[in-house]
This record gives structure tokens, sequence and C-alpha cells, in this order.
């Protein structure tokens, strides 16, 4: 697992439409392991994607990926990320498929969502849940907005890190 100040693992994963992308060359990346089916992962949905446009015209960039295993799964296909985004629902968020799960297992990667920011020189700055409470939509994602402003700030993020809350990520049996 990659401790908070140690490099985060570098990828490159194709969006729902092939455009392949990865994290860096942003003052902080955000990288969001999440997925179509769990419920604490569409709570937190509008919250997350209301961060990324809140952020961007700051050069924050949100990277979503779904890494479940869509066989046992096939509300996370890759055609049902496509319908999704298709419907607007990740507007500015590239939505990328982790078929091989192997960026999952890098990041160590737990629940959807679970939430890692880094600095514009990929070092993992803080990981986490992106606020205390799933069902209260009034918390807005404080804790990665905490984390962002923090970063963008020059600043380590306090806490650095929180547990990651949600459903178990789909592994390939």
């Amino acid at each position: 697992m990659t401790a908070i100040g140690e490099r985060a693992p570098t990828f490159a994963l194709p969006d729902t439409s092939g455009a392949y992308h990865e994290p860096g060359g942003a003052p902080a990346t955000v990288v969001v392991f999440t997925c179509n089916h769990c419920p604490y992962a569409l709570a937190w949905h509008e919250r997350i994607v209301a961060v990324a446009e809140d952020y961007a015209g700051r050069g924050v960039r949100v990277l979503a990926i779904n890494s479940n295993d869509a066989e046992r799964y096939p509300r996370d296909s890759a055609e049902a990320m496509k319908v999704r985004v298709e419907r607007g629902e990740l507007d500015g968020v590239p939505y990328l498929r982790d078929e091989s799960q192997e960026v999952a297992r890098d990041y160590d990667a737990k629940t959807t969502p679970d939430i890692f920011v880094l600095d514009a020189d990929g070092i993992l700055r803080y990981r986490g849940a992106p606020d205390g409470d799933h069902d209260d939509p009034s918390q807005q994602a404080a804790w990665l907005r905490a984390a962002l402003d923090a970063v963008l700030e020059g600043r380590a993020p306090d806490p650095p890190e929180t547990p990651p809350v949600g459903c178990s990520i789909k592994w390939k049996e």
C-alpha cells in the first residue's frame, strides 16, 4: 500500500470512449475508485462530481475508476458505465475502466468510493472518504475539499487519512 507522503502508482486507463487518462499534469489529482451499483458510491456521487466542477478552475483533475468484476456484477460493465456517461452523470469526470484490476491492487483500494488525492508531483496527500456521512449531502465532501485546499495551498491535509467507507471492491475470482 502506498503511504501518505509516498509517490502514488501511475497508470493509464481508458474512459468510456476509449481515450486514455493518467494522473499528473495538474496541481492536484483526485483518483476515486467507484462503481455503478454500490449505494455508498451512488450516495456520494453527486458530491464528488460537484468537487470536480468546483475545483476545475483551479486545475484539479478528478479521475473516476471502476475496477469491479463486471462478470459477477453486470451493472459495473463497460457498457453500463458508458450509459451513465451518456446520461451526463459524470460531466467533467473521466470514467475509467480498470479491467485487469491492477490499478485497484496497486492503490490497495478497499471500497467504493475510496479517494486518493495526489499533489502536482504525484505524492499521495490524502486517502479516505469524501466526508463523514454518505447519507448527509449537506457535508458536501468536506474532507475531500479540505484535502484539496491544503494541497493547493502547499500544506499537508489534516487529517491526511480517514477510513474509506463503502462497498468492497468486487475482485475477480
